[in-house]
């Protein structure tokens, strides 16, 4: 799976290395991903608030990921990541513990919420800083010529953490509160930090003297052509994720849960099973390949409403979408040296971030002013965008190879 130069034996032990770091991601996200479905509903039903109120409040996350992803990848490269970390962890004990005076405050719905507020901003810290760390560790463990490989280990950790997380938590939450979900929240992190401290400080080797002041907003500026890629990609998937539930609602459709459990299956497959697939062909072409059946997964939900098809299509795009991330990643992180591959990670990853933040007030937009049945159309248009980007910067790879 890792070339025929890799053993069976050299390949498992790559495997297990990878996964003894991409642990950190899968325990962050779990932190990040019990609350995710509990909060939209005990702001508005708990605290009175109205649904535009839980939207704002619940993407405040993605602000101050924004800024720490910066923060994260130079730190990463100055420092290594295992202090990246630790500060991830740090913030969701914080986390933990303020949720839990969310809970008690509750009486109180201002100061309930302006507690929230700030646990939503915590929450957007510990993201950012965990978001590249465990895959720079990785990579300085196993080698950059497995940097595919570690990225989609990191998104099965994440995106299964999140899939782990959501459920657990609204089963925690109908059994016993929201008490319950943050001390688990806190006993997560507590566990992450001290599995930290038993792993080794690395640091990247600096072969270039001048590589470390080489600005962040230089890093992002590079990376961008793939991040823009990736931000349009990110928005089917971010609906799907998001809307799948209030689409079926509409239609009067039952088994949202099992369309949603589908597009994840079908996103973990991708992940594990193709992901060899960028090092065989490339990670623009995987990426292009990938966008077109993500398009045709989407167009499908747009032009045919009916529930079996709505199961189709949502399972074509996440099946699309699954290895859009590494396949892209591999090609941003070939522009820069070793040393700044923390940057690059952690600049790349913003443009998932972005799309992930922008998906709810857009896609809700257009669901306020043209319909639910029209969002898929309105996302088969922004992929397809995405679409026409990647080919261009596939065409502008080809003539390199030619030159």
């Amino acid at each position: 799976m890792l070339g025929a130069t890799v053993s069976k034996s050299d390949y498992k032990s790559i495997q297990l290395k990878i996964i003894n770091y991409v642990l950190f991601t899968f325990l962050g996200y779990v932190c990040i991903g019990l609350p995710l479905a509990i909060l939209p509903i005990f702001i508005t039903k708990n605290l009175g608030y109205s649904a535009l109120v839980a939207g704002v409040v619940i993407s405040l996350q993605y602000a101050t990921t924004f800024v720490t992803r910066g923060i994260s990848g130079n730190m990463i490269d100055k420092y290594g990541p295992k202090l990246s970390v630790y500060i991830s962890m740090i913030c969701f004990m914080l986390n933990g513990i303020l949720l839990y005076a969310v809970y008690l405050l509750r009486a109180n719905p201002s100061l309930s919420l302006i507690t929230l507020v700030v646990v939503r901003l915590i929450t957007g810290c510990g993201e950012g800083f965990i978001g590249a760390s465990p895959i720079a560790w990785a990579m300085m463990i196993v080698g950059q010529k497995h940097t595919a490989t570690v990225i989609s280990y990191n998104g099965i950790a994440s995106y299964g953490a999140l899939a782990v997380g959501a459920p657990l938590g609204v089963l925690l939450n109908e059994q016993f509160g929201l008490n319950a979900v943050s001390i688990l929240i806190l006993l997560i992190a507590v566990f992450g930090f001290f599995l930290a401290t038993k792993k080794e400080k690395i640091v990247s080797a600096k072969q270039d003297n001048n590589a470390s002041h080489v600005p962040f907003f230089s890093v992002l500026r590079k990376v961008a052509p793939y991040g823009i890629c990736l931000m349009l990609a990110g928005l089917g998937f971010g609906t799907i994720s998001n809307f799948i539930t209030l689409y079926y609602d509409h239609f009067h459709w039952a088994n949202a849960a099992l369309c949603l459990s589908v597009f994840s299956i079908l996103f973990i497959v991708g992940r594990l099973f193709f992901s060899n697939a960028i090092n065989q062909h490339g990670g623009i072409k995987v990426a292009l390949a990938c966008l077109i059946c993500e398009t045709v997964g989407l167009f499908l939900l747009a032009i045919i409403h009916h529930p079996y098809f709505a199961l189709l299509g949502a399972s074509v795009t996440g099946f699309g979408f699954s290895l859009v991330f590494p396949a892209l990643g591999v090609e941003a992180v070939k522009l820069f040296s070793a040393e700044r591959s923390g940057a690059a990670l952690a600049a790349y990853g913003l443009f998932i971030d972005i799309s992930l933040g922008i998906t709810g007030p857009l896609i809700g937009g257009v669901i306020e002013g043209f319909g639910i049945a029209s969002m898929f159309t309105f996302c088969t248009g922004i992929v397809f965008i995405g679409l026409l980007l990647c080919a261009s910067l596939n065409k502008k790879a080809a003539k390199v190879l030619a030159a």
